[in-house]
């Protein structure tokens, strides 16, 4: 019985073999030529729009991509991601920080992140950073920056990054934004660097008062009395718009003045923004100083 069954068996598939000589309809034999072509893989590239819990980092990990709702509490804003062609894309590791290629995405942040806040962020409680793919990443195809923005908790030294639990789009665009600098209570230390310089109501005593930023030139990162006189002078003459005050030599007899650039490594990667603050180092006032002219501030040789 077993050697019939394997006889049916063969001759059943000898038939098949037989009837599989001829095509049923529809079918040419070709076996590869009706196949979609498989698609080429592609980089990860984050999304704008996009935040995150963690603080920011310069290199940006997929493995570490770990996005949040921004109505959910979080630290970091990614407002826009560009793309590094050119010399920089044509590179086999990502630009190094202060090169050309990375000053241009720089700038490039710069502008999309006073887009998306609504106003020039340095004129706000802000801070923005680059980040770029991973060397590995990089690699693989990716061309990709980043462009973050985060809230800092004071201005001085760019504070620490706030927690927040909504998005910074439009962030600045009232000007009622309590995110908006404004008027300061200025401490010094016995150096006559800045001890603390909390953040106050104008309408309270106080001795300080946003005036605006200096766009400095590709200068050097000041380290020197003579690199920071440059620098005070500029914000002197910031402080005369600001304050509808004649710019000039008598300037510095009416008002001090505070000058304060992002850290050593914001300068190299492009950031040549200065904050300019006015001082007065023998009074305090309980009005805002903006337009208040010759008046308010009068020439004081001693």
């Amino acid at each position: 019985m077993r050697r019939w069954l394997t006889a049916v068996a063969l001759g059943g598939a000898a038939a098949l073999l037989l009837t599989a000589c001829g095509k049923p309809a529809g079918v040419d034999g070709a076996l590869t030529d009706d196949w979609a072509a498989v698609p080429s893989p592609k980089s990860f590239t984050p999304p704008a729009g996009t935040c995150y819990a963690a603080d920011f980092a310069d290199t940006a990990y997929l493995s570490a991509f770990d996005p949040v709702d921004c109505a959910t509490s979080h630290r970091v804003e990614t407002v826009h991601v560009g793309t590094l062609g050119g010399s920089a894309g044509k590179r086999s590791t990502p630009p190094p920080v202060g090169s050309a290629e990375l000053r241009a995405a720089y700038a490039e942040c710069d502008a999309k992140t006073a887009q998306y806040v609504g106003g020039a962020w340095r004129t706000g409680r802000l801070w923005m950073g680059m980040a770029l793919p991973s060397a590995a990443a990089w690699a693989g195809g990716s061309r990709w920056f980043r462009c973050d923005v985060t809230e800092v908790t004071t201005i001085e030294d760019n504070g620490d990054t706030a927690t927040r639990t909504a998005s910074l789009r439009n962030a600045l665009k009232a000007p009622s934004s309590p995110l908006r600098l404004g008027c300061y209570a200025i401490k010094l230390a016995k150096d006559d660097s800045i001890d603390t310089m909390p953040a106050t109501s104008c309408a309270k005593p106080h001795n300080g008062e946003f005036a605006g930023v200096w766009k400095a030139p590709d200068i050097a990162y000041p380290t020197k009395d003579a690199d920071w006189s440059r620098f005070h002078n500029e914000c002197r003459s910031v402080i005369a718009r600001y304050a509808g005050l004649p710019d000039d030599g008598n300037l510095k007899y009416r008002v001090g003045v505070i000058s304060l650039p992002g850290g050593s490594g914001d300068w190299k990667a492009g950031n040549r923004g200065v904050r300019c603050y006015l001082w007065l180092s023998d009074r305090t006032v309980t009005k805002p100083l903006k337009g208040a002219g010759a008046g308010a501030l009068p020439i004081q040789y001693e």
